[in-house]
């Protein structure tokens, strides 16, 4: 019989040892960030800035305090409370179903169970070689995170559920990024065996010959002796759930006049119902000013704000009369379901406001007002994994300050100093991010920059060379290859300045230009450790990236005081010195958003994912059911 265990988290332990994030931290727009960017721009580059992510409070209620500032400044023109943000904070991780299958080599007796940490087991499949589980496990899934997942094959000969009691067949290791990120999210790697050091003989136990702990290690390390341990194929789906999203214009005729000097200002405020007769906001409309009759504009929300999915849950409409100093009067309320709205413009979709007080009051009330539904129609929402399985590519790109701000990299004070024993804090800041994206891009070939440094044989100033040293060919195979050539470069360049960004920034332009189609998306990520040189050609080149599909991250480094453009490395630095949670920390906050900005530039151009490819079925296979 044969079992698989599989670990998730930062090591290979058998552990969750998942890192703790310093905290999401809320969004500012690029104006607030770069003084003098203007205009609806603003919003399209402070979505697709990574680095503006600085402030401790809340996306949610970051957005409701700028929009309400907004709100009272400008109370002779306002056209909305503030922008209702119904999932942000709310929606959980995507989830992702893990299926796993086997094929092994070796004795025709074969049981074999999966088991995720201590998340759980597959079913024990008897007499096989070539397992299908039907079991499933649900992961959550993040982007901005690399989740290590170890997978280990047993052959179970007896009902116990300890481990060590059954023969260890093989096992292996990779990331839930590098599954989803496979071609039809489906990886199939080779299971090899488990591997265990011996300690030296300084420190083995009293009484213990080494004889013994070779012994061990060898038991500890079998597979299938003398044979190839097999391969496990694993494959990724995100679950399926309501992702559509839903538009609608109401409009309202003689509603009740609440204002002395003038009519009303009406909005209206929408909550789903919950299990325990509650009710949880999910939108407001803008105010219309001065009207009794007002038409409100076209608003989109998620299906799965509005009702959560349950097409029959209640929905109750409140409709206010706006004041300015916030104690709104409410003109009264209806309810419905999404059901209803969904049959559109109709005899149906036209709701009295009731105002139960008033109705209680006075015996010849009829209602406060008629609302009626305008229009109604749904789309699909696309996700993130959507574009990912219909092929789009993630193009990663490094840039490194090479500035003489740095220090000489022969001194230990120096930020490119490399200790042999650690990595220095430009190589943690690198792999921290380059490994979770690398995942999505299935040749591995990198472009590397950097800026700020003098060149051989000349000493030539540049600000866009390549860190391999081959100005045709940029590309650095994987992370590893990054790390060589940006220590390649350190020994060859002489550290000037001053620290200009465009050009990099313009570099990564120029190909995310070229490519608008969806089939590919670019992330540049800039460490550095000081103020920009270039600020003003900096804000035009971000500008203009935003119209494009890339996003931008900046990693400072060092003890200089970075503006909010930065996103400071020492913010995350573990006090214990872990260097892995510090660098997990770091991709978890930066990454964070790459998704959502992704989406929006895809939303923005009418971009839908090509179809995911058919799943994979071998020349010749067909399933065989097993009964459990």
């Amino acid at each position: 019989m044969a079992t698989t265990t599989v670990s998730k988290g930062l090591s290979s332990s058998n552990t969750w040892e998942v890192a703790a994030s310093p905290g999401r931290t809320g969004g500012r727009l690029v104006s607030d960030l770069v003084p003098g960017v203007t205009g609806d721009s603003t919003r399209s580059v402070g979505a697709r800035l990574c680095a503006s992510r600085i402030r401790p409070e809340p996306p949610r209620a970051l957005a409701m305090e700028m929009m309400e500032g907004d709100v009272m400044d400008k109370l002779e023109d306002m056209s909305s409370v503030y922008d209702f943000d119904p999932i942000t904070g709310n929606i959980p991780a995507t989830k992702v179903e893990i299926t796993v299958s086997c094929s092994t080599y070796g004795p025709t007796e074969r049981i074999l169970e999966y088991k995720l940490g201590l998340f759980g087991r597959t079913e024990v499949i008897d007499n096989t070689l070539n397992p299908d589980f039907v079991r499933k496990y649900i992961l959550d899934y993040f982007f901005e995170e690399k989740q290590n997942l170890r997978f280990d094959l047993y052959d179970v000969d007896s009902k116990s559920p300890d481990l060590s009691k059954h023969d260890f067949l093989g096992q292996t290791f990779c990331t839930l990024g590098e599954i989803v990120g496979s071609p039809a999210s489906r990886l199939e790697k080779p299971l090899g065996s488990k591997t265990v050091s011996l300690p030296s003989i300084a420190n083995l136990p009293v009484n213990c010959r080494f004889a013994d702990m070779v012994e061990k290690r060898n038991n500890a390390n079998r597979g299938i002796s003398g044979k190839k341990c097999g391969t496990i194929v694993l494959s990724a789906e995100e679950l399926s759930n309501c992702r559509d999203s839903a538009t609608m214009q109401f409009c309202a005729n003689k509603l009740d006049k609440k204002d002395f000097f003038g009519k009303s200002d009406p909005f209206m405020v929408f909550y789903r119902s919950n299990e325990d007769g509650t009710f949880t906001i999910c939108h407001k409309t803008e105010v219309v000013k001065n009207t009794l009759n007002p038409v409100w504009q076209p608003f989109t929300i998620p299906v799965r704000a509005l009702c959560n999915g349950d097409y029959d849950r209640t929905i109750k409409v409140e409709v206010y009369d706006w004041d300015r100093d916030g104690s709104h009067d409410f003109i009264g309320d209806f309810t419905t379901s999404y059901r209803e709205l969904a049959r559109g413009q109709s005899q149906f979709n036209v709701y009295e406001v009731i105002n139960t007080k008033k109705k209680m009051k006075k015996k010849k009330y009829v209602n406060s007002g008629t609302v009626t539904l305008l229009s109604f129609s749904v789309e699909s929402e696309f996700t993130f994994l959507d574009y990912i399985k219909g092929g789009t590519q993630i193009n990663f790109t490094v840039a490194i300050d090479f500035t003489a701000s740095n220090g000489n990299p022969s001194q230990s004070t120096s930020l490119h100093y490399m200790n042999p024993y650690q990595l220095n804090a430009y190589a943690m800041a690198l792999k921290a991010v380059g490994e979770i994206i690398q995942d999505y891009d299935s040749d591995k070939m990198f472009p590397a920059l950097g800026f700020g440094a003098k060149l051989p044989p000349d000493g030539r100033v540049s600000h866009e060379f390549p860190l391999n040293g081959n100005m045709e060919n940029p590309y650095c195979n994987g992370i590893e290859g990054i790390l060589e050539a940006y220590h390649q470069s350190l020994k060859t360049v002489q550290l000037y300045g001053p620290t200009n960004f465009a050009p990099v920034v313009n570099h990564v332009a120029r190909y995310a230009a070229a490519v608008q189609d969806g089939s590919q998306y670019f992330v540049l990520l800039i460490i550095t450790d000081g103020v920009i040189s270039d600020m003003a050609q900096t804000k035009e080149a971000i500008v203009n990236g935003a119209k494009l599909p890339m996003s931008i991250i900046i990693v400072g480094v060092g003890q200089a005081e970075f503006d909010g453009m930065f996103v400071p490395f020492r913010d995350y630095m573990d006090r214990t010195g872990n260097h892995v949670l510090s660098m997990a920390r770091l991709a978890k906050d930066v990454l964070a958003e790459i998704p959502d900005q992704f989406i929006s530039y895809m939303k923005s151009r009418g971009i839908k994912p090509n179809p995911a490819p058919p799943p994979y079925t071998p020349p010749g296979h067909t399933h065989h059911h097993t009964q459990i």
